[in-house]
């Protein structure tokens, strides 16, 4: 079974030294660009693994694909 996601609020106090006020419509916002990016993530490593001719998404497919989509979400 898999665990549930932390809540964001929970990863910016446990990544930063002091605490972060964040509204709720802000986090709404946080975590549906974040959903968006694993979508488009996922798009892009299931391209990868068709181009290979694989049945299923590997590891090696999303490490291949993260690099560039990262830099596409920066801008």
């Amino acid at each position: 079974m898999m665990k549930k996601a932390p809540k964001l609020k929970a990863i910016i106090k446990t990544k930063t030294k002091r605490s972060i006020n964040v509204r709720p419509t802000s986090e709404a916002m946080i975590e549906l660009l974040t959903l968006l990016f694993l979508s488009s993530l996922a798009d892009e490593a299931k391209a990868k693994a068709f181009e290979e001719k694989s049945a299923t998404i590997r590891a090696h497919h999303v490490r291949a694909v993260a690099k560039k989509m990262l830099k596409k979400a920066r801008g």
